[in-house]
């Protein structure tokens, strides 16, 4: 019999229920969403993108989303009067605010404020990021685009490093995360007046997503016109982002690894550390494992593990910091020291070096190169030109992973990885989710497996 004490507790039981359902600000995964109409949200069954950007929210759109299971954010910008759209965007019941551009500390305050309890991320200057503070999202607009970068005449650019240069956010990602595990979105939109390829999409994904950030999906307006018209070589690589989202998204104790690295660089963010190009970038081109470490959270324990230390800028330390890393060298490790009088820029539209920066950097990585040389610090790899890494450790040193993204036109054969450790134990994992086991070999050094193939990325786990 249905009495009214039962019902009530039928619906205590179903209202948790609900809200467990509801992704949380750390498991959003965010897309521009470029329609306004409710048949769009079609293109969300079965895929992992569960959170959507909206610069116009209409409430029937709104409220199909959220039947979906799909979080939705109106996007704000300094145009527009921010707070009378914040009250207007929740009166159509949106989840949360985004706002994205350089927003003056007063409005930001006062939007936070109209919100109540609902959620206010920020896209901000990269220079401006709260790092260390208790956002649930931390984000920027600025992000270079990745990929092999060219040259006028459709050539291939070298760096610094004499390889060939690949334009990532993997170095500043890697910055921002050595500030804790809070979610970092890289919201940088693609080229304007360019048609993107479905494969240029799946790397800026993985450029973000190999050292544990989220990019923001945006699609130039040709594509957006395809999908929305269902052009099936649209729907193809829609689907594609699909399933190289949901391989990143489906291992959340990738997220919580660490950075390996017996090589660490000691960098201060308001002097060059959050600018793409720079050392960090420098050494990932060369695939050696690097640990990034604020000057704000140089310690004794913070070095722990390494054998080598790069101060970018020694001026900009403290007494007892520069005591920190004289007792490093004195108990071994290997300390090089930047050029004196560094003065990276700094200005909110600053995302890379400057000429005369990058060209006093060079330097220094011609000492870190030869500080390096052949040593494996945790990897090494072989037949990679084309591609980046990031080399991963659990907690207790027992599982290392590492991400392997390739950034030409075609598959890479033959990728030959000599790790340092005594694992025993390997498999390759690939973005449709198998697993591969790999014969692990005897090196000078530890071990090491081949990889036949990585198309675009790949995970070799080992324990």
């Amino acid at each position: 019999m249905w009495t009214r004490a039962a019902g009530f507790a039928t619906v205590l039981m179903v209202v948790p229920a609900l809200y467990a359902a509801v992704p949380q600000p750390a498991d959003w995964v965010p897309i521009r969403w470029p329609w306004a109409d409710v048949q769009s949200l079609d293109l969300l069954d079965g895929s992992p993108v569960n959170c959507l950007l909206l610069k116009t929210y209409p409430p029937d759109l709104v409220s199909a989303a959220a039947a979906k299971g799909a979080v939705t954010l109106a996007l704000l910008t300094p145009a527009s009067d921010p707070i009378a759209a914040a009250q207007r965007a929740l009166a159509a019941k949106v989840t949360g605010i985004v706002l994205e551009g350089d927003f003056a500390d007063d409005v930001v305050a006062a939007v936070r404020t109209a919100s109540g309890t609902a959620p206010v991320i920020e896209l901000t200057a990269r220079n401006r990021i709260p790092l260390g503070s208790n956002a649930p999202v931390l984000g920027t607009y600025q992000g270079v685009w990745p990929g092999i970068s060219a040259l006028d005449d459709g050539g291939k650019k070298a760096g610094p490093t004499g390889s060939v240069w690949i334009d990532t956010n993997t170095g500043f990602i890697r910055a921002v995360r050595a500030w804790g595990v809070t979610p970092l979105w890289i919201a940088n939109q693609p080229p304007s007046k360019t048609v993107v390829t479905g494969a240029r999409y799946l790397q800026a994904i993985a450029d973000a997503a190999i050292s544990n950030g989220r990019w923001v999906l945006s699609f130039d307006s040709d594509f957006a016109a395809r999908l929305h018209s269902r052009q099936a070589d649209a729907v193809s690589d829609w689907k594609r982002i699909g399933t190289l989202i949901r391989y990143f998204e489906q291992h959340p104790e990738w997220r919580r690894m660490q950075e390996y690295g017996k090589l660490a660089v000691v960098q201060d963010p308001a002097k060059g550390g959050l600018l793409s190009g720079g050392i960090l970038d420098m050494i990932a081109v060369k695939h050696t494992p690097v640990r990034p470490i604020p000057k704000q959270h140089l310690t004794a324990e913070s070095l722990a593990g390494a054998k080598m230390a790069v101060n970018v800028d020694a001026e900009s330390l403290s007494a007892e910091q520069k005591e920190i890393l004289r007792a490093f060298a004195r108990g071994g490790g290997t300390l090089l020291t930047g050029p004196p009088g560094w003065n990276a820029p700094t200005g909110n539209q600053t995302i890379t070096l400057e000429k005369a920066e990058l060209e006093r950097l060079n330097d220094m990585w011609r000492d870190i190169n030869s500080m390096v040389g052949r040593q494996n610090l945790g990897v090494r790899l072989f037949n990679v030109a084309s591609m980046l890494s990031n080399l991963l450790i659990s907690d207790d040193g027992k599982t290392a992973v590492l991400h392997l993204l390739n950034y030409s036109d075609y598959a890479v054969d033959n990728v030959a990885v000599h790790f340092i450790g005594d694992y025993k134990h390997a498999v390759v994992i690939s973005p449709d989710g198998a697993e591969k086991p790999l014969e692990v070999y005897a090196t000078e050094d530890g071990g090491g497996v081949d990889v036949d193939k990585v198309s675009v990325c790949a995970t070799i786990r080992l324990w």
